[in-house]
């Protein structure tokens, strides 16, 4: 992996951590539709910094989804239980940015702060792990 490969795969995580504290202070204005979207981008951006670090590159969300299921979960790189959270949040980003009425309740969707944290940081341990071995 040369430094220019490597650069982007840090500022994809760079930015991955950016949309996490964007979506917390979302959640604490009760912008809750915004608050979905930026834990979905902090998972979409990490994603997408692991899917570089093994040449693989999307821009689109629908692919990048099927890349990591078929790279990323299948292979065991990241546990089944992330693949959930992340189609969790592509189904409800979805909602929040193009649904007509959509509305969710803070007690619902508190809890995908710190489910999109761990999402990161495993993605993050992945690269590492990639980054070392390169």
């Amino acid at each position: 992996m040369n430094e220019e490969e490597r650069a982007v795969i840090e500022h994809r995580l760079a930015r991955a951590h950016e949309a996490i504290e964007e979506a917390q202070g979302m959640f604490k204005e009760g912008h809750l539709n915004t608050y979905v979207s930026r834990l979905y981008y902090a998972c979409f951006y990490a994603v997408s910094a692991l899917l570089s670090a093994h040449g693989w590159s999307t821009s689109k969300h629908s692919q990048l989804r099927a890349l990591l299921h078929r790279e990323l979960v299948k292979t065991g790189i990241l546990s089944l239980e992330m693949g959930r959270h992340f189609d969790r949040l592509f189904r409800n980003r979805q909602k929040a940015d193009y649904g007509d009425f959509v509305e969710f309740k803070a007690d619902e969707v508190a809890g995908w702060l710190d489910e999109t944290r761990t999402f990161v940081s495993a993605v993050e341990e992945a690269v590492r792990r990639d980054q070392g071995a390169s």
